[in-house]
């Protein structure tokens, strides 16, 4: 393994660690950041349905497409908690370089979430730069509303090993990575939080139906 790749397999420990809970255990519900978001785990997205999810920042608008036919029970999480609001102010609290930018927790330390937990799901195709995926603790059934963006398709091998619990995935930006970028390269605490020093928000989270 090269250097670069053994970097990246010692941060993917720290992908769970620094979410600890990010499921939602200790949080309570009401740190949810819309009126009406999910108390418990939403409807998955129906089969064959996507949605374009849309995250304006001060770096620029990243957009996301999401696939039900990918994880039909984390996106559905997803775009019930961007349609409520969930995400709007929120930050992207942890910066790994060469790695992920990870956001989705309303109290901005890396260990909030929405107040409960989903179910997981098999992941059934790679992790590669663009990748969205949820973010998760070592636990079954950890995943709450934190989320990762991947910058490098040499996260992959990290991602996928079958050692750890996978992060179910969402979809993939499909417009926007150079704000994603940007945001990569603003200051982070280093190893082993990587936390953001002057994070970026997500000024507002808009999902919008796919047309054929």
């Amino acid at each position: 393994m090269n250097r670069t790749l053994a970097v990246i397999a010692a941060l993917v420990a720290g992908l769970a660690v620094a979410c600890s809970t990010a499921g939602g255990a200790s949080p309570a519900p009401s740190e949810a950041a819309g009126s009406g978001c999910p108390t418990a785990q939403p409807e998955p997205l129906p089969a064959g349905e996507s949605r374009i999810v849309t995250v304006e920042t001060s770096k620029g608008d990243i957009e996301i497409t999401v696939a039900a036919d990918l994880s039909p029970i984390a996106v559905g999480n997803f775009v019930a908690l961007a349609e409520c609001g969930y995400y709007d102010g929120v930050v992207f609290h942890r910066i790994v370089p060469g790695f992920v930018i990870q956001g989705g927790d309303p109290t901005g330390t890396g260990t909030g979430g929405p107040g409960y937990t989903i179910q997981d799901e098999p992941v059934t195709t790679d992790y590669t730069r663009g990748t969205v995926a949820m973010a998760r603790t070592p636990a079954p059934n950890s995943v709450g509303s934190q989320f990762f963006i991947v910058l490098d398709d040499a996260a992959a091998q990290s991602l996928a090993d079958p050692s750890t619990n996978n992060y179910q995935i969402l979809g993939s930006v499909t417009d926007g990575m150079d704000a994603v970028d940007a945001i990569a390269a603003m200051p982070n605490s280093g190893p082993p939080s990587n936390d953001a020093l002057d994070p970026v928000e997500m000024d507002r989270v808009v999902v919008t139906q796919v047309t054929e």
